[in-house]
């Protein structure tokens, strides 16, 4: 596993080797950077954003994103063993002052009282996994994003999930047996 652009680019990163996590794959990272990069839809820029990693593993996503100079990076993974290789990555790549991670239940921060805005949601999640539909909702709820913001969610690409009341969805691709869907919160 590598970091694919920016300042570390061809810089390996650390990666848990188990079932319980499925690292986002170098091709289908490359194809969602050029998507923020190059999307008529897209009204960001990834240089200065605020990112919000949910379920987020050893960071392959966030770590991209720090490489190609986000602000800032929130990490929220609950395993504790992919919380460690990630803040083994951060330490690695020297990106500690640009990062926060959180070993925790995503529902408990999404709850706090968050004054902070983020650009860019990544959910990585398991195939099986609903709860994130509830994060969705939780983040429009509390209005945590920012006017211009992109949300991209990694499924299998069978799911059906009924996300319309949540985000805009503009598009959509397959890649082997998942799914990236691209949104906006509005």
């Amino acid at each position: 596993m590598r970091i694919i652009s920016g300042k570390f680019k061809g810089k390996t990163i650390n990666f848990l080797k188990n079932s319980k996590t499925r690292p986002l794959k170098d091709n289908v990272k490359e194809s969602i950077f050029n998507i923020i990069n190059h999307s008529k839809h897209v009204e960001i820029t990834l240089k200065n954003s605020n990112v919000l990693d949910l379920y987020s593993g050893v960071g392959s996503f966030g770590l991209e994103c720090l490489s190609r100079d986000a602000k800032k990076v929130t990490f929220i993974e609950r395993d504790k063993e992919a919380s460690k290789i990630l803040t083994k990555n951060l330490k690695l790549l020297s990106f500690f002052e640009k990062s926060l991670v959180l070993n925790t239940e995503i529902e408990g921060f999404l709850k706090k009282d968050l004054q902070e805005k983020f650009n860019i949601f990544f959910f990585d999640l398991p195939f099986s996994d609903q709860r994130y539909i509830n994060n969705l909702a939780l983040i429009k709820k509390n209005e945590i994003f920012d006017t211009k913001n992109i949300v991209i969610i990694h499924r299998e690409k069978k799911t059906e999930d009924k996300i319309n009341n949540y985000i805009d969805i503009f598009f959509s691709k397959n890649y082997g047996r998942s799914k990236i869907i691209f949104g906006k919160f509005n």
